[in-house]
């Protein structure tokens, strides 16, 4: 009953998603926890399972951009994959790391995420003790416009949230890591207009690279940081 990590490359994020929902399913095979790491076609976006898009998203700007977006398995809110690393932790429910408390399957994960994250920034990083207001009720529907409790925080801003979903055979902890910023441009094509998504995101959320990034910069960091999620995992 160790770690395993699986790589499944590049898809689109339909796919992406349909794999995890298949690990889910699957997990009353598995004795061991797995880290499944992945990519995506295009630029992209996932909403949680109870989330319309319509309701929260410019669906004009969605079109005109091309952004891939995919229903999640698990619950949680609308978020942007174009420069984040997206993960996904998948536990048997007969595993040691198991636990029926999910704050602390969510405590379990993103300690290692903090583990991982640390070794690329000169700050300590911690799990979010208590949840803050929103905003608006608009930013309760976007993962990096309002933290949760558990989240990654650096300096009180949010660096990592995640999502799960549990069965009587384990749980799906689907999660992300802020690399990059988005420029504010285009978040104001995707987003919803008159609400508070933007200066939700700006005021509570912390990324490696900041607002400057290459595309060049954003891989190399990436591949960084997914290395240091493998050893994360495996070191357990």
């Amino acid at each position: 009953m160790g770690w395993k990590h699986i790589d499944t490359g590049i898809r689109s994020a339909a796919a992406n998603m349909e794999l995890d929902a298949a690990l889910l399913s699957d997990l009353k095979e598995e004795e061991d926890a797995i880290l499944h790491l992945y990519e995506w076609e295009k630029d992209s976006a996932t909403y949680g399972h109870f989330i319309d898009p319509k309701n929260f998203l410019n669906m004009e700007g969605v079109k005109s951009s091309s952004l891939d977006l995919a229903k999640r398995p698990t619950g949680g809110g609308i978020i942007f994959h174009n420069c984040d690393l997206a993960f996904s932790v998948l536990v048997p429910s007969t595993h040691p790391n198991f636990s029926a408390n999910p704050l602390e399957n969510y405590a379990f994960v993103n300690n290692r995420v903090i583990g991982a994250i640390e070794q690329m920034v000169d700050f300590s990083a911690e799990l979010l003790p208590e949840e803050p207001s929103p905003l608006d009720e608009h930013c309760k529907s976007f993962c990096m416009a309002k933290p949760t409790k558990y989240d990654v925080m650096i300096q009180g801003k949010k660096i990592g949230g995640a999502a799960q979903r549990k069965t009587r055979d384990g749980y799906l902890h689907q999660g992300s890591v802020s690399i990059g910023f988005l420029s504010e441009s285009y978040l104001r094509e995707m987003l919803a207009p008159q609400t508070q998504v933007f200066e939700g995101m700006r005021a509570n959320s912390f990324s490696l690279l900041g607002e400057k990034w290459t595309s060049k910069e954003l891989e190399e960091a990436r591949r960084e940081l997914r290395a240091h999620f493998v050893k994360a995992f495996n070191d357990l």
